[in-house]
């Protein structure tokens, strides 16, 4: 081996073990926060078939209210990575002080409506009457917390734009410790707590986002910290402001359509009965778990994309997604195997209820499959943001779930009445697409130039 070439590989191996670096403590972080959702999926699943389903259609309302947090994090990621590598940390504090102020408007703009209208919100998923009111009871205490979820949201994005993943790992760690304890005492009435059922969970996780918020004003205000509130920076911003939604307003964006698809989607499968929506339920439970490599080195691409990109080394942000995407596809397909050789075992921990199984297996056996595609889409996509080039994935999305999956499902379900698990299909055909696209779209050089 040449000297060249030695030289080429411990730059290879510095550049796998930064990006692993950052990446493990964003997997672990996600990993715990999917815990506690899977937690109490398990918890709720032992009320019943409907309580499941009702607390499943309240979660999916919170994903659709989070779209409007992402345009904030997404924008603070991108931008707070650019003045760190470029050694402009003040300006990276201004961005995280205007980013939290942000983040407590949208916070309780979202969560009124959501706490009013939670009975309308639920109904309006088509599904029967006992699940509307088991997930309106849950999601109107769930609405309590949202503010402060918000806010501790965007302290993460901010800290993971700086480099610093592992305090949003500590402090998540102890919110999830927390909330898995309340779940339990308030969701079945332990320690003299009356039984709460679904509205239990919802308040035990309003108690965590509020631990959450209050742990972090503690960290931002400590000399120390990567990025803290100073006075100086706490003056209001709007230009800065404007600036960082301009970033992430498409990837919010993207969210709403990703989220609104996930409806039509819920809606397609709801034409199979009550089973077939606690089923989709369930796989979206595995679904947060298995594509937790993806999320960690989607944000690892993002900052470290971001820095180079801040500190005028192009080629050094593009090595880095592309060893982050290589990490991710081999996590990921590694899971894949397990998750599809157990699936029916996964199943059969959530619910005892035979045909919610049957209908389950296949769609937990499909994700399994798209696995390494998901990997391609999440990591990829999170470089091309951190670089602020977040309108490309939006028009991946509208491709491959609209086209691929929507389209597909809805063909086989209404036009030619196929089984539940064409359905499942559908999504190979979605992750196909944005896999494809984001992986040609990262070989070019047009993100190279986004301005942030």
């Amino acid at each position: 081996m040449g000297a060249g070439e030695a030289i080429g590989d411990q730059e290879s191996q510095s550049l796998m073990r930064k990006v692993w670096l950052l990446a493990w403590p964003a997997i672990l972080t996600f990993g715990l926060e999917s815990l506690v959702g899977l937690v109490d999926t398990l918890m709720v699943g032992r009320l019943g078939a409907q309580p499941l389903a009702g607390v499943g259609v309240g979660a999916q309302v919170l994903h659709a209210a989070h779209v409007v947090m992402v345009a904030v994090g997404t924008g603070t990621i991108a931008t707070v990575a650019r003045f760190v590598g470029a050694g402009r940390m003040l300006d990276a504090e201004k961005v995280l002080a205007q980013s939290i102020y942000t983040a407590a408007l949208f916070g309780v703009g979202v969560a009124l409506p959501i706490f009013l209208f939670s009975y309308e919100l639920v109904a309006a998923f088509g599904v029967e009457p006992e699940v509307v009111e088991q997930g309106a009871g849950y999601l109107r205490l769930l609405a309590l917390g949202i503010p402060m979820a918000a806010c501790f949201e965007i302290f993460a994005a901010a800290y993971r734009g700086a480099g610093d993943m592992r305090t949003p790992l500590v402090i998540g760690a102890t919110v999830n410790v927390f909330n898995i304890a309340a779940n339990y005492v308030l969701i079945f009435g332990a320690l003299g707590f009356p039984a709460l059922g679904a509205r239990g969970s919802g308040l035990a996780s309003s108690l965590a986002f509020t631990l959450g918020a209050v742990l972090a004003f503690f960290v931002v205000r400590r000399p120390g910290s990567v990025l803290r509130l100073r006075r100086e920076g706490l003056k209001l911003d709007l230009g800065l402001t404007r600036r960082i939604l301009r970033i992430g307003f498409p990837a919010a964006v993207e969210q709403c359509f990703l989220q609104i698809g996930f409806f039509l989607y819920l809606i397609v499968a709801s034409n199979y009965g009550t089973e077939a929506i606690a089923a989709y339920f369930i796989g979206v439970r595995i679904l947060a778990l298995s594509f937790l490599p993806g999320l960690g080195f989607s944000a690892a691409a993002s900052t470290i994309v971001g820095q180079k990109l801040g500190a005028g080394d192009v080629e050094e942000a593009q090595r880095a997604g592309w060893e982050a995407a290589r990490l991710s596809v081999y996590l990921m397909s590694a899971a894949g195997v397990i998750i599809f050789f157990g699936a029916e075992t996964i199943a059969r921990a959530f619910v005892s209820d035979p045909k919610v199984i049957a209908d389950a297996v296949p769609f937990i056996r499909t994700l399994a499959v798209a696995q390494p595609l998901m990997a391609l889409d999440f990591t990829l996509g999170g470089a091309l943001r951190g670089a602020g080039d977040t309108r490309f994935p939006l028009y991946c999305l509208i491709l491959g779930f609209y086209g691929a999956r929507l389209g597909f499902a809805s063909v086989v379900t209404y036009a030619f009445d196929l089984g539940l698990t064409w359905v499942w299909v559908a999504l190979l055909g979605d992750y196909a697409v944005r896999s494809l696209l984001k992986t040609t779209r990262f070989r070019g050089d047009r993100w190279k130039r986004v301005a942030v």
